[in-house]
Formats: C-alpha cells, sequence, structure tokens
C-alpha cells in the first residue's frame, strides 16, 4: 500500500492559454483540487511555497480552507522556505491551520530553492547571523519551530496581564498536539536526508537531488532513503519516519492525455546546475498505463517510499488535473500494489 498524494507549484499566469489566470483563480482551483482529490480517493493535498513568483505564497489560508471543506485527506506544503520565516509565528499559524483540520496537517519546510529576487528573505527581515549564511539561517529557524510545537512553556508572564494567566512559564497558543511529528524537511542530498533523522524530522525528497554521482536517479534516491532510514535508527527515536518522493506520473489514456504529454514518453533523467552545483533531476513518467506499470516497478526510490506525491500541471485545470490523478490510482496504482 502506497500513500498517495498530489504536489501541485501553484502556477497562474495571464495568457489565455492558461486555466490560471490570477492569483484568486489558482487559489481557488487549489482549493476546489483537493476536495475533488479526496472525493476520488487520493490520501494527500501539498502545495508549494514560492515568494516574489506567480505561485502559490502564503499557505496558512489555503491550508485552513482545505482543511475546512475536507474531512480525511492530508494537507501539506512541499516545501516552505525557512529563511523566510518568523518560526513563533508561523507554529501559531500552523497549529491554528492544523486544529481547524483536526489534526491532517503535513507541513514541509526546508532551506528553500533558487529565488526569484537576489537574497528575498532580507525583505522579509531576515539576515543571518555575522559568521553564519542563509542555509544555516534557515535550519535555526526551524530549531525553533519544532522546540515551539512541543507545546512546553518558555515565555514569562506579566505580573500584571491583561486577563489571568496560568502558573509557570507560558507556551505559545494554540497548541496542535501532534503538529512536532509532522513536520518533514525537504532534502537534496544524502548528507542532508542523516541531518534530517538526527533532528527527528519526516524525509521529503522531490524530483531533483543537488549532487550527482553518475548513477540514476531513482538509485541515487534511494540510497538516500537508505542512508536516512540508518541515521533514524541510530538517533534512536521512538516512533517510525514517514518518507516521500515527488514523481511525474502521466498516464496517456486518452487522445487528449496523447495530445498534451504524447512527446513525454521515453524521457530520461537530466544532469545540470543548481545553485552552482551539479544536481540530478528525475524522469517524467509518460506512457501508457502499461508502460509506466513496467517503468515505476524499477523505480528503487519510490519502492522505498511510503508516501508518493503526484506533481501536476496545475494550469491546466481542476477537471483535468482531477482525470490525471483517476488515471493513476484506476490504472497504475492497482497494477503495482498500491491500491
Amino acid at each position: 500500500m502506497k500513500n498517495i498524494g498530489f504536489l501541485s507549484f501553484g502556477h497562474w499566469n495571464p495568457s489565455p492559454h492558461s486555466g490560471t489566470r490570477s492569483a484568486s483563480e489558482v487559489l481557488h482551483q487549489s482549493l476546489e483540487l483537493a476536495v475533488a482529490a479526496e472525493e476520488l480517493g487520493v490520501d494527500g493535498a501539498y502545495f508549494r511555497v514560492h515568494h516574489f513568483a506567480r505561485q502559490l505564497a502564503s499557505p496558512w489560508p489555503l491550508l485552513a480552507a482545505v482543511g475546512a471543506r475536507t474531512s480525511r485527506i492530508e494537507i501539506g506544503t512541499g516545501v516552505i522556505d525557512m529563511r523566510y520565516e518568523n518560526p513563533l509565528l508561523m507554529a501559531e499559524n500552523a497549529a491554528a491551520a492544523d486544529l481547524i483540520a483536526r489534526g491532517r496537517l503535513q507541513l514541509g519546510v526546508s532551506r528553500g530553492s533558487p529565488e526569484q529576487v537576489v537574497d528575498g528573505f532580507r525583505y522579509f527581515g531576515h539576515v543571518p547571523d555575522e559568521g553564519s549564511d542563509p542555509a544555516e539561517m534557515a535550519r535555526q529557524h526551524t530549531a525553533v519551530l519544532l522546540e515551539v510545537l512541543e507545546g512546553h512553556g518558555f515565555a514569562e508572564p506579566n505580573p500584571r496581564p491583561m486577563f489571568p494567566n496560568p502558573p509557570g512559564l507560558l507556551p505559545l497558543e494554540p497548541h496542535a498536539p501532534g503538529l512536532r511529528d509532522r513536520i518533514w524537511w525537504g532534502a537534496g542530498t544524502r548528507a542532508t536526508a542523516e541531518w534530517t533523522a538526527q533532528q527527528g524530522m519526516n524525509l521529503m525528497s522531490s524530483t531533483l537531488l543537488s549532487e550527482d554521482t553518475g548513477v540514476p536517479f531513482s538509485e541515487l534516491q534511494a540510497e538516500q532513503i537508505e542512508r536516512y532510514r540508518k541515521a533514524w535508527a541510530d538517533a534512536g527515536h521512538d516512533r517510525t519516519p514517514r518518507v516521500s518522493v515527488s514523481r511525474s506520473i502521466l498516464p496517456l489514456v486518452d487522445d487528449r492525455d496523447r495530445a498534451y504529454f504524447g512527446r513525454e514518453s521515453g524521457g530520461r533523467d537530466q544532469v545540470g546546475f543548481l545553485d552552482g552545483g551539479k544536481a540530478r533531476f528525475g524522469k517524467t513518467y509518460a506512457g501508457e498505463p502499461d508502460q509506466l506499470v513496467r517503468e515505476l516497478a524499477q523505480d528503487e526510490a519510490v519502492a522505498a517510499a511510503d508516501t508518493l506525491l503526484l506533481t501536476v500541471p496545475n494550469q491546466l485545470g481542476v477537471d483535468y488535473n482531477a482525470h490525471l490523478l483517476q488515471s493513476v490510482l484506476e490504472h497504475v496504482a492497482p497494477e503495482l500494489g498500491w491500491r
């Protein structure tokens, strides 16, 4: 069995060829796709977070709205750039969204991807400490977030408060029980995956790794997962961690699918440069369902993960993306034992 969700980048563009021509349209369609996905039996609705771009940015209103409109589906991010976040304010927002969703929030966070602007986090009021760097600042913000999500008191109460205080130091409110265990780190390397395990976070691995050893992407990602699980066991955590991978899986079951994605069939890994370093990008899986079943059966990382996030072309609209999800659930997942 596999936990299957979708991951939307939330693109919008005023072009007449786009099904999402404004921020308003992409927000409403994101909500409607989550509702449709739950009705289809999809397990998760995840959304990317990018700043200074025509994409989803502030996740909290959307996550809360999805939580209010659905009852079963997991709701998450993939990922929130922690360089931009005030961790205390984030903890309050996340807890409120999780309580609205009745404990279904799954938050993916990370040090962030290449930005649209130079050092965009500085516009949000965040500057690395002297001798530090933005990546370390993201980890510091994450450490604070994880600590306050535990719900322990840390703030000294006012001796003359507006309202009566309980005894002792005060925690942030509201508190969402269990949310600390539902934080995922988006790791781009094998070493970062090991660090993720040491921090007690779930592992979220994308369709790219910011390193390349010459082996196929799925093999390198499977090694990343193996090293993560070993580091988790070595750390002695008392729960079973979760691991997700993302894939573009596009079954060609009708003429519309073939018109959109027929040329993607037979894709392969790509190697390029990201943030000045060599990176390996995973292939797009596009083809007839029987072809996809054969190819995905050879994907070691998908086999190793308990959660699979299907990246969706959100600009093609809710109906078409629901069709893609249904095609995977009906024509691919059962043949691979995921359902």
